[in-house]
């Protein structure tokens, strides 16, 4: 994996792909409409990937092939050349979109090919922090005072003063409730979790850790971000039936119990990239102007560790949007 085989480029066209998504569902932002919604930044995501010079392959997509008409798992984009995996997401949170609120993400990554998880989908336990932090610092085997206690500790502050992110879900409740007991905070979110994950690399979000169960496929987004930043996830797939078990075997994956880090998801050369769609943590939502459209984005890559902001300025026609 020496030999980088992204090209710089593509780090700029990464941000093109997750505006055109982003701006693409603006219209449908609190209109309860989420297929809609979700339907407009699909189209316009193909669109834009399908224009870039590389031999690409969906790993985590829309679903498979028979449920999802476009950017399925397995399918190809692009016009040909350097051959990559691509994970995304090009609506992540797509209730969040359609209630107006918080978070709403266009998300894409790209590798070198054979770099990003299949990830069925299925569950995922979970558990992230940010960069900066010693190796290890949490486990998923580890209880979750442990976990809180040691992070606290790495970032030589107060139990109470730590701040964990979790999906608020009924599966949650004991979690959540554990978390309070140790005297930290906990910022429960709707929807979109790759949102929670990634706003553990910034320190302006005051989220120390992220916990809890949501997607795999999502996971493999996150892992890719913290890839780009130097922070740490820990996951382990889980089921609920044979149906779920069967569509793992159907990926490859032998060890249902495995613990995968953030290397495992997501290894090799890496560009990571999210254009706010709402307003969010860490970006700014879409915002139709008298000239046209504003996004802000940021876009990670791994070699470089570099994280850029783009600003942009869309002029009313530049994704076809009138």
């Amino acid at each position: 994996m020496g030999k980088l085989v992204l090209d710089r480029v593509l780090v700029l066209e990464m941000v093109r792909v997750t505006e055109a998504a982003a701006v693409a569902c603006h219209k449908w932002i609190g209109r309860g409409d989420e297929k809609a919604a979700d339907a407009a930044a699909v189209k316009a995501m193909r669109e834009s990937l399908n224009d870039l010079s590389i031999d690409g392959t969906v790993v985590i997509g829309e679903g498979e092939r028979d449920e999802a008409p476009m950017l399925y798992i397995g399918e190809k984009v692009g016009k040909g050349g350097v051959k990559a995996d691509i994970a995304l997401d090009p609506l992540e949170g797509t209730t969040i979109c359609a209630k107006a609120m918080q978070n709403s993400l266009a998300v894409i990554a790209i590798a070198q090919e054979g770099c990003l998880l299949n990830a069925p989908d299925v569950y995922m336990d979970k558990i992230a922090v940010g960069g900066g932090l010693p190796e290890g610092v949490v486990d998923l085997d580890n209880t979750i005072e442990e976990n809180v206690k040691a992070v606290a500790k790495a970032k030589g502050q107060a139990v109470e003063d730590t701040m964990v992110c979790v999906l608020d879900r009924p599966r949650h409740a004991k979690m959540i409730d554990e978390l309070r007991a140790l005297g930290c905070g906990v910022t429960l979110i709707g929807d979109g979790d790759v949102a929670g994950v990634i706003a553990t690399t910034n320190p302006d979000t005051g989220i120390d850790m992220y916990m809890g169960s949501g997607g795999a496929p999502e996971g493999v987004l996150a892992a890719a971000a913290l890839r780009c930043t130097g922070g740490q996830i820990q996951g382990r797939l889980t089921f609920r039936n044979d149906d779920e078990r069967a569509r793992a075997a159907k990926w490859g994956i032998e060890d249902l119990n495995r613990k995968y880090d953030t290397k495992d998801m997501a290894k090799g050369d890496v560009i990571f990239a999210a254009t706010g769609v709402t307003d969010g943590s860490m970006l700014s939502g879409v915002r139709k102007t008298s000239h046209g459209y504003e996004t802000e984005t940021v876009v990670m890559r791994s070699a470089s560790k570099t994280i850029r902001m783009v600003k942009s300025v869309h002029g009313p026609n530049h994704f076809g949007h009138a």
